[in-house]
């Protein structure tokens, strides 16, 4: 079992910064694929980013130059440092991982272990 606790949600204007934290426990961390996905009321859940567990991270285009996503591997925890915000991308933010061993990208389709969410408000 893997457990995924997030933290670091909040609300900030336009322009704005929030970082995101994500800290897992109950498995071999490194061997996870781990990201972020996000839901905005009325809307389905879409993924945001995601790190594999040789490295490799991709952005959907939305955040790319916006958003970074890291490991610490010494921690077990995943962050998501979000930069220039917009109300867009008002939403649930939810941590995923995955123990498939295969090639996990951004826009999703993975995903057998969630966190509870964590909101991101932006205001205009």
């Amino acid at each position: 079992q893997v457990q995924l606790v997030e933290s670091g949600g909040g609300s900030v204007q336009a322009g704005g910064s929030l970082r995101l934290s994500c800290a897992a426990s109950g498995y071999t961390y490194s061997s996870l694929c781990m990201g972020w996905f996000r839901q905005a009321p009325g809307k389905e859940r879409e993924g945001v980013a995601a790190i594999n567990s040789d490295g490799r991270i991709t952005y959907v285009d939305s955040v790319k130059g916006r958003f970074t996503l890291s490991k610490d591997n010494a921690t077990n925890t995943l962050y998501l440092q979000m930069n220039s915000l917009k109300p867009e991308d008002n939403a649930m933010y939810y941590c995923a991982a995955d123990t498939w061993g295969g090639y996990c990208s951004a826009r999703g389709g993975w995903g057998n272990y969630w966190g509870q969410g964590t909101q991101v408000t932006v205001s205009s």
